[in-house]
This record gives structure tokens, sequence and C-alpha cells, in this order.
């Protein structure tokens, strides 16, 4: 179990985010048109997984923002934005933003990928929602940087998610 925090108070997670050089699953995530994303779909490229609670949070916007402004600049790099939202609520704020550069998705059909992941926030005020996380992937799905952002409502480290690619 890990722990961040909301506002300064404690807040566990169900798990341990994956260790460096492991492989994760093959996790399908609900694209804002109710189709699928696999993450087998995405062999062969870096992939910046940006987990958050939610997208109608200004934190959450944010590093949505921020990780759609650099994606557009990486080189076979694929930014996935995960959180248990609707895709309709991920449409409506991508739309409104103008969001393109990265794929916005829910894993609210996949609940195994928050909780085998140790993504899963386990008690507090968000209690079954994604904790503030970034997992980044190299080309052949295996894991090379982590992150569990220590307070949620703060951005995570885009600096060290971008140099571990």
């Amino acid at each position: 179990m890990a722990k961040t925090a909301l506002k300064g108070n404690e807040v566990n997670t169900i798990g341990d985010l994956p260790a460096i050089g492991l492989s994760i699953g093959d996790y399908e995530f609900t694209k804002q048109d109710l189709g699928g994303l696999k993450l087998s779909d995405l062999k062969g490229k870096k992939v910046i997984l940006n987990i958050f609670p939610s997208v109608d949070t200004s934190t959450c916007a944010t590093s949505v923002r921020k990780f759609n402004e650099q994606a557009a600049s990486l080189n076979n790099t694929t930014v996935v934005c995960v959180s248990k939202d609707l895709p309709f609520a991920i449409a409506r704020f991508c739309g409104a933003e103008g969001i393109q550069n990265v794929e916005a998705t829910s894993d609210f059909r996949t609940l195994e990928f928050a909780r085998e992941n140790g993504i899963e926030m386990i008690d507090g005020p968000l209690k079954g929602l994604d904790a503030r996380s970034i997992i980044v992937l190299n080309e052949e799905g295996k894991v090379v940087h982590t992150e569990l952002v220590p307070e949620i409502v703060d951005e995570p480290n885009y600096e060290a998610a971008l140099k571990a690619l």
C-alpha cells in the first residue's frame, strides 16, 4: 500500500506502482467515442500514462492541457490520459479545450487497471478513484518511470516523465 495526500490528509492506495523494468497488463481503456484503446495497440511506441482522479478538477485538467502541448513534439510517443470519468465528460472537456494530441480515456470499465497497478485510492473522500500518478512505458511495454504524486492537488513532474522517454 502506498500513500498520497489530499490537502494534507493521508490517503492510501490499494498497492504500489509497478516496478521499473516490469511489463504491465494489456489493459483496454474506453475512448471518447466509446471504442477501446488497448495498450497492445501502442506496442512499438513509448507511452506516458497520465493518471488522475477527474478531469473536472483544475489540477487534472491542467495535466491534460500540459501533456497535450508537449505531446505534439514527441516522436514515437503516445500520451494516454486515464481517469474514471465517463467518456462523455472527457469528450466534453477535450472538445472545449481543443485537446487533440493525447488519447483521453476512461478506465471505468477496467477496474483491474487501478487495482493491479496500485493506483486505486482505498480511503479518503476520493475513495475508488485513481490517484494522480504517471507510468512511462518504453517501446517494449516495460515500465521505465513511475510517480505517485505525494499531494493529489499538485501537478506531476512532467520533466521527469519526459526525461524517462
